[in-house]
């Protein structure tokens, strides 16, 4: 008899490092048809199961070369009361819908990303300026994300366990997981998809209703997302969309009373603002996720080959738009030279150019703002230390009209300098030498953030050492994959430490769906 079913469809990765795969690339191609059918619409905002204006509308155009991706509905503060009213009259029967039937409604969400990745992931390529292995990551791992949260809920039988009884059989109590209500979530550019659905999934299983505002640089993938949870038969005010300015939605969002919890990606200081100011009445749960300054440490006994392709990989993958991103490097001096010489011949084989392209892997930045940090940044360090590759703009071959710049190390510097401490999110890196491991480890850990980090070494009591004394929530050691980046839902739960969150909590790990509910302990006695 003859095997007439399909393949295995590929499952791409962020830690995914061959890019041969013909089949993946014909279907690439054919998703990339089809979202360019997408392109210059209109599109509404969602509220309570229906497409609504805005008070006008704003354009987004492609980082590459600046086409018009679509115009959308510019959401009001009072667009964003009404999703939140509407949200807030639909909790109740949303939350008392079985679990398990909120489990089926968000797997057919994650099924409907995951039929849909190639030309999603192609709209992510334009929209922001991944490349084709980043952004087809960044949809599947959106699926999986809400995959990950359906799990917790069925391992955890909803949430719902038998407690003890002191010795009384007439004495029964439960602990029950309940959801608070309506939440907001806003989501940044850099991981439309992922840093979308992933915490608004986690919300909707637990049986809250979201309101959602997706970033003002990539609303066509918040449009989408909207797409897939109406097709998946979210019922009407369970998920409600406003895109808009985050002075006028995300402050409705932050300031409502009606809102009972929010979650943030983005950067430090907005994160700590809304951290500090989202609860007025009473505390409120406030999931803040505010990115890192991460480090890697090059030991002496490293396999200084596959460091270079490591750190190279987190560097400057999505040109450093990564919270992830390996922005500081701390190389013991023994291997400095050979270390620093790998990785600018791998910096300098970095093909740039159209990411929708199968041949290029780095696109743009994300905009003019971006261009303008990029270019500070090499002035600082041209001024304070010296540029060992990059640090200008790519122009040639038709890239003069995007935003385009050239992945840069710079050494030299002071380590309490600037380019050391904030984080960039560009295509940008420092390196310092040390003396020792506890030298840096002393360095690596002197940040107020503490998302992820990395290391080479080839002796064991030194990977022990950095695993016990590093302060970060997300650690690789020998990860040729990528020094600081590349997290996925079940496998590296992805969330930080200190000022990189306020939780401790992290996405795709154990501990992240309950986030969006508190406990009820609940006596009956016969």
């Amino acid at each position: 008899m003859t095997d007439t079913s399909s393949p295995p469809r590929l499952k791409i990765t962020y830690a995914t490092l061959r890019n041969d795969n013909d089949e993946m690339h014909a279907q690439f191609e054919a998703g990339l048809e089809r979202a360019r059918g997408m392109l210059g619409t209109y599109y509404p905002n969602f509220v309570n199961g229906a497409e609504r204006d805005g008070e006008g509308t704003f354009e987004k155009r492609t980082p590459i070369d600046g086409t018009l991706m679509g115009t959308f509905a510019k959401g009001s503060r009072e667009d964003a009361r009404e999703a939140i009213a509407a949200a807030k009259a639909a909790f109740p029967g949303w939350s008392r819908t079985p679990w398990q039937e909120r489990v089926a409604l968000l797997r057919r969400v994650a099924d409907l990303i995951s039929e849909r990745q190639m030309e999603f992931s192609a709209l992510l390529c334009m929209e922001v300026g991944k490349n084709r292995l980043e952004a087809l990551g960044d949809v599947e791992e959106t699926a999986d994300l809400i995959r990950w949260s359906c799990d917790m809920m069925e391992r955890n039988d909803g949430f719902d366990h038998p407690m003890g009884n002191l010795g009384d059989p007439s004495v029964h109590t439960r602990s029950v997981l309940k959801p608070y209500g309506v939440w907001a979530v806003i989501s940044p550019f850099n991981f439309p998809f992922a840093l979308s659905g992933g915490p608004a999934g986690g919300a909707l299983v637990a049986g809250n209703t979201v309101v959602y505002k997706p970033s003002t640089d990539a609303p066509l993938s918040g449009a989408c997302l909207t797409r897939v949870m109406r097709d998946a038969g979210i019922p009407a005010g369970v998920f409600n969309t406003v895109a808009g300015p985050g002075e006028s939605v995300g402050a409705e969002l932050q300031e409502n009373s009606d809102v009972d919890g929010l979650i943030f990606t983005g950067s430090f200081e907005v994160g700590f603002g809304i951290h500090r100011n989202f609860s007025q009445t009473y505390p409120k749960p406030t999931i803040v996720e505010m990115g890192g300054k991460n480090p890697a440490i090059v030991s002496r006994s490293a396999d200084l080959d596959e460091a270079a392709e490591g750190v190279m990989r987190s560097a400057f993958g999505f040109s450093g738009q990564k919270c992830s991103a390996n922005s500081r490097i701390y190389v013991e001096r023994p291997v400095l030279d050979e270390f620093t010489e790998l990785l600018i011949d791998r910096t300098a084989a970095i093909t740039i150019g159209d990411p929708t392209k199968r041949e290029n892997w780095l696109g743009p930045v994300i905009n003019q703002r971006a261009m303008a940090r990029y270019q500070d940044a090499v002035g600082e360090a041209r001024t304070d230390g010296r540029l060992l590759i990059g640090g200008e703009r790519v122009t040639a071959d038709g890239l003069d009209s995007g935003s385009f710049v050239a992945p840069t190390v710079a050494t030299g510097l002071p380590t309490h300098h600037r380019l050391f401490r904030e984080e960039l999110f560009l295509p940008f890196t420092v390196i310092a030498p040390v003396d020792s491991m506890e030298d840096a480890l002393r360095l690596a850990n002197d940040s107020v953030l503490g998302l992820t980090a990395g290391l080479y070494s080839n002796d064991q009591a030194e990977i022990d050492l950095f695993l016990d004394r590093i302060e970060a929530g997300v650690v690789y050691v020998n990860r040729r994959a990528g020094a600081t980046t590349g997290a996925w839902p079940g496998i590296q739960p992805f969330g930080g430490w200190k000022g990189s969150t306020a939780t401790g909590k992290s996405g795709g790990g154990y501990h992240y769906v309950q986030q969006f509910m508190r406990e009820q302990s609940q006596t009956v006695v016969d």
